[in-house]
């Protein structure tokens, strides 16, 4: 018995600082970083945002804002699961000293950990489809054989509404903003970047531009016989905001899961066209022998942060 008590103590201890280290602040070598804590919501479970002001933030100057999906892995590698993190502090200080960028600020919103998928996962497609092909995509499972949804029903509407209705004007009430989608941009990698997309089409008056990284066009962790990505591409066909006001920016590499994206992101890049984008509005970029990690993403992020936010 005491044994069993001992081992239970150990795992309690563990698990605790586990936790402590994953709510910690992340630490960062420029600008500084400012938490909501559980910011509530009456559409997705609670989370942290943590919201990063540049060297030398000033409520005197208006700031562009850069809203990015899975805000834990933005900036500390110390303070993630698998201790990586895109840097974005860094990739963005560098720019800003170069003068290649707008004053900006990011705002990073956690992810909900097992809401994830079902947050980040674009609805009105899912709900354009007919009832079979919706039971096999809810019942997919990882390579792991782990549910991908879990007990969560696809939420993606209502983590926009979060993001639109209850955080983007607290974010406009507390920081210097430029509140007009000129200057409103969202941005993620993997089902992060399926939802910046989904975003920027439900919301044209809101974002101006989406940055999308090694987008998961396949949804689910299957490609034969899953109707998901054509029901994406057929969204794009009727969705996509008008050209002349926004900006897209897509990227794949070929290892990992990024092998899934090539032949998928070519039948959205034919969308992309035949909606009359071009070379200023849209860009949409091959890194062969890059796969599908924060090391990646960070390695070429300033492409769309230049894209979007260049001066």
């Amino acid at each position: 018995m005491k044994l069993k008590l001992s081992v239970q103590l150990i795992f309690n201890l563990f698990f605790s600082m586990f936790l402590l280290q994953a709510q910690s602040i992340p630490k960062v070598e420029n600008g500084t970083i400012e938490r909501i804590e559980k910011l509530s919501s009456k559409y997705v479970d609670a989370r942290n945002v943590d919201v990063w002001l540049p060297d030398g933030y000033s409520p005197k100057k208006k700031y562009a804002v850069l809203y990015m999906h899975d805000g834990q892995m933005l900036f500390d590698s110390t303070t993630t699961w698998n201790k990586k993190s895109w840097d974005v502090h860094k990739i963005i200080t560098r720019l800003l000293k170069e003068g290649k960028l707008q004053d900006l600020i990011v705002v990073g919103v956690w992810n909900g950990d097992k809401s994830r998928h079902a947050d980040y996962f674009p609805q009105k497609p899912f709900e354009n489809l007919d009832a079979k092909k919706k039971e096999l995509v809810l019942s997919a499972a990882r390579n792991n054989g782990v549910s991908v949804f879990g007990n969560y029903q696809i939420q993606s509407d209502g983590y926009l509404k979060f993001l639109v209705e209850e955080l983007k004007p607290l974010i406009d009430k507390k920081y210097s903003t430029r509140k007009d989608a000129a200057h409103t941009f969202i941005a993620g990698s993997s089902m992060g970047g399926l939802i910046s997309m989904y975003a920027i089409c439900e919301y044209p008056n809101v974002f101006g531009g989406a940055a999308c990284l090694s987008t998961h066009w396949p949804g689910i962790f299957v490609t034969k016989d899953n109707p998901i990505p054509d029901a994406f591409v057929d969204y794009l066909k009727n969705n996509l905001p008008n050209p002349k006001q926004h900006k897209f920016y897509f990227d794949y590499g070929d290892k990992t899961l990024d092998a899934m994206y090539p032949s998928l992101q070519k039948k959205v890049d034919e969308v992309m066209k035949t909606k009359g984008y071009n070379e200023k509005k849209w860009i949409t970029k091959y890194f062969p022998g890059q796969d599908h990690s924060e090391g990646s993403w960070r390695s070429r992020f300033e492409m769309p942060l230049e894209f979007l936010l260049g001066k």
